[in-house]
């Protein structure tokens, strides 16, 4: 017999047998137990007491009046609940004095199951928000599940923080995207990166919050890492450099890139808009990321091994990289400040390797086709668009 089950039974055998266990079970609510008629019944239990039964006051043996009432409140409720069930259950309980520990058994499977139940919903509405090229039902069941774990982590007496499992998750094999939208999304991967190569000045407008992460491509997220490479760097973007990068980074030996698709990006590029591209890239990267972070989730709570507090926390740290790259669609979209600019803060490369990197270049000035936003005579005013935009 499945041992949630047993503790079930356990907790309701013991209420029938002792009422005053209930006094210990504060904390455990009806909507913990598996099983609609365990549900039922202790609703049944839990309002017999407010109304202050006899059985309460009883001294010594437990009149039988606490089971058949039980029972027949439970009953209007739910279908299949009898008394020879209700004997069921009290044959079920080895102790009654150890109802506490049987219901934080009762919570610790309903934490599970409930942890499960948010991820397959956030799963869900990622993958319709997928569909329909949105965002908004994703996020919104992300805060939902993220305030389940709150509530679980205070109602089991932990305090809620992201820890990362020691073992990744074992999780089902992705569902594959839907043929069309994933489709649309590699297009409009392949027309940025080519927008981005012929207008160099437009890296500007995306490097600050689009990350090489955000591609669905991992080809496409190497070759905008080569581009941001180049920008930050300061030197010249045209198709030659950007192989050039890539080949220095080992792309082509390694056969994530090839020389013809670099050509194939960087030919017939049309007028566009870099920054209006990048945010159907990291929005597709939103939805992404959820379907990822709901499966990691599901999967750490089918893990019985896991303990309650283990699982919220792993389940915390799941969410963050959904965290992370909201943050940066937010800033995206203008619903937030840009994040401050790495050049000036204390995590940015040491001015050494700053200034080694920018003398690779200076033997041949940039063109002007190709210089960023803000032109001055220094270097260190060159590579200032190269951390954010505003």
């Amino acid at each position: 017999m499945n041992p949630l089950l047993r503790a079930e039974q356990a907790v309701l055998g013991s209420v029938l047998l002792d009422p005053g266990q209930l006094s210990h079970l504060d904390w455990l609510a009806p909507d913990h137990f598996d099983r609609p008629v365990h549900r039922a019944l202790f609703a049944a239990l839990r309002k017999l007491r407010a109304d202050d039964h006899p059985a309460l006051a009883a001294d010594g043996a437990v009149p039988l009046s606490w089971v058949t009432d039980a029972v027949d409140e439970a009953g209007l409720h739910v279908r299949g609940l009898t008394a020879v069930y209700a004997h069921t259950l009290v044959s079920a309980c080895p102790r009654p004095e150890h109802a506490p520990a049987y219901g934080r058994m009762v919570l610790e499977g309903a934490i599970h199951r409930s942890i499960a139940q948010h991820a397959v919903r956030l799963h869900q509405a990622a993958r319709a928000d997928a569909l329909r090229g949105e965002v908004e039902g994703a996020l919104h069941h992300a805060d939902v599940l993220s305030g389940v774990l709150d509530d679980l982590a205070r109602r089991w007496g932990t305090e809620p923080r992201p820890v990362a499992p020691a073992a990744p998750p074992v999780t089902a094999p992705p569902s594959p995207p839907p043929t069309v939208r994933a489709d649309q999304v590699a297009e409009d991967e392949r027309f940025l990166l080519a927008v981005l190569a012929e207008q160099p000045r437009a890296m500007g407008q995306v490097v600050g919050w689009l990350r090489p992460g955000d591609f669905a491509d991992p080809a496409h997220g190497q070759l905008y890492r080569c581009l941001g490479a180049l920008h930050h760097r300061g030197e010249p973007i045209d198709r030659i450099t950007l192989l050039w990068e890539a080949q220095r980074r080992g792309l082509l030996a390694d056969g994530m890139l090839s020389g013809d698709q670099v050509t194939a990006i960087c030919d017939g590029v049309g007028p566009g808009s870099a920054e209006w591209l990048g945010e159907q890239v990291i929005r597709s990267s939103v939805t992404r990321t959820a379907v990822t972070s709901a499966r990691t989730i599901r999967g750490l709570a089918e893990n019985e091994s896991l303990s309650p507090g283990q699982l919220i926390n792993h389940a915390l740290h799941a969410l963050g990289p959904l965290d992370d790259v909201r943050t940066r669609w937010r800033t995206a979209n203008g619903h937030s400040p840009p994040s401050p600019a790495p050049a000036s803060s204390s995590n940015g490369p040491p001015p050494a390797r700053v200034h080694a990197a920018l003398a690779r270049s200076t033997p041949h000035p940039i063109p002007p086709s190709s210089a960023p936003t803000r032109s001055a005579p220094g270097p260190a005013v060159v590579r200032s668009p190269s951390r954010g935009h505003s």
